[in-house]
């Protein structure tokens, strides 16, 4: 899209009430038009031939056409933004870390039960001004993976207590798949804060828990952060890092948000670095806004090493791009050769 000129975007959705709602609501911002709506994909195809927007929200569940075969179609052959809107049943989210895998930039939750209008309102525009301004590749995230697969290393391999904390947002689902991919089941520890809304978090966790080597769950509180498991904060949840003993634990709470966001990448990487100081490594990768940017600073204040994917990866170069400012990384690497990074640092830890 052009500077200044207005986000366009058309809505597709079989629900006459949610087109109303999403309209009113995007409608309301100053930098944002709706050019059109559709009830269905077939209708939506002509009219993003038409109409030419910028981002397309999508159902997941439509007559004629699904919205996750649409966005395959769409992706292969007319790529652009696309921000899935679905409602929070067990199966619709799983459909929509499909779509993400597929090539949409975000999944946001219908309005309705516990996810109220007021909260789409406020969430809906910065999701729209990040998928707007979002790298869109005709090939899309599904074909990025790890240079090589995970080979499995000993425990003994690493240092004790290391931790390894992953922060990300826009485009952000997809690689941090990328990454855990590719690192092996004894891998050091990992807490992830992703932004994502809930319920679609424990959909996330359990899809990445049946790709990768180590063990992925959605955090519950007081869960122990050992070699071989990957915890994920789940949605509109903070996530910090404690520290007892020999042995580190998660708190799940609520609060305010940090930077627009619950969980907040920030909250997670200060907790990172007073808990585990130079035993951590910070990873902050795609995302809109300056989340996680301070966090990571902290990280490496305290002597942890510090890694931030660079811009030509990124779907989103937002949150990275403020780190480098602050100087917070040590590394600014592409997505794919994060992975091999992380173990080339774990591996300097237990030489230490």
């Amino acid at each position: 899209m052009i500077a200044g000129q207005k986000i366009k975007v058309l809505i597709v959705d079989d629900s006459a009430i949610v087109r109303r709602i999403l309209t009113e609501t995007i409608s309301a911002e100053k930098d944002m038009e709706v050019v059109g709506t559709a009830p269905d994909p077939f209708i939506a195809r002509d009219k993003i031939l038409a109409l030419k927007p910028d981002v397309l929200t999508l159902d997941i569940e439509m007559p004629r056409m699904d919205g996750l075969t649409f966005l395959k179609k769409l992706m292969a052959y007319h790529p652009m933004p696309v921000i899935v809107i679905s409602s929070l049943s067990q199966a619709s989210c799983e459909i929509s870390m499909e779509a993400l895998r597929c090539g949409a930039v975000e999944v946001m939750a219908k309005p309705g039960g516990p996810y109220s209008i007021g909260e789409l309102r406020s969430a809906l525009a910065a999701r729209l001004r990040a998928a707007a301004h979002a790298h869109i590749r005709s090939t899309p995230s599904v074909a990025i993976s790890a240079q090589t697969p995970p080979r499995q290393i000993s425990r003994g391999a690493f240092a004790d207590n290391i931790v390894l904390a992953i922060g990300a947002s826009t485009g952000g689902t997809e690689a941090i798949r990328v990454v855990l991919e590719g690192l092996p089941e004894s891998t050091p520890g990992i807490v992830i804060a992703q932004h994502i809304p809930p319920v679609f978090s424990e959909a996330f966790a359990n899809r990445l828990n049946k790709i990768c080597a180590m063990e992925v769950k959605e955090a519950k509180d007081g869960d122990e952060v050992r070699p071989g498991r990957a915890l994920v904060a789940p949605g509109n949840f903070h996530m910090v890092l404690r520290r007892a003993g020999g042995t580190y634990r998660v708190e799940i709470r609520t609060g305010p948000q940090v930077c627009y966001q619950r969980p907040s990448v920030d909250v997670l990487f200060s907790s990172v670095a007073e808990a585990a100081g130079s035993k951590a490594i910070g990873v902050l990768l795609t995302g809109m806004g300056a989340d996680g940017a301070q966090g990571l600073l902290r990280m490496k204040e305290r002597g942890a090493k510090t890694i931030a994917q660079d811009e030509e990866s990124c779907v989103v170069y937002g949150m990275p791009r403020e780190a480098a400012k602050l100087g917070a990384a040590n590394s600014i690497l592409p997505l794919s050769t994060i992975a091999s990074a992380i173990l080339r640092e774990t591996h300097a830890y237990s030489k230490v």
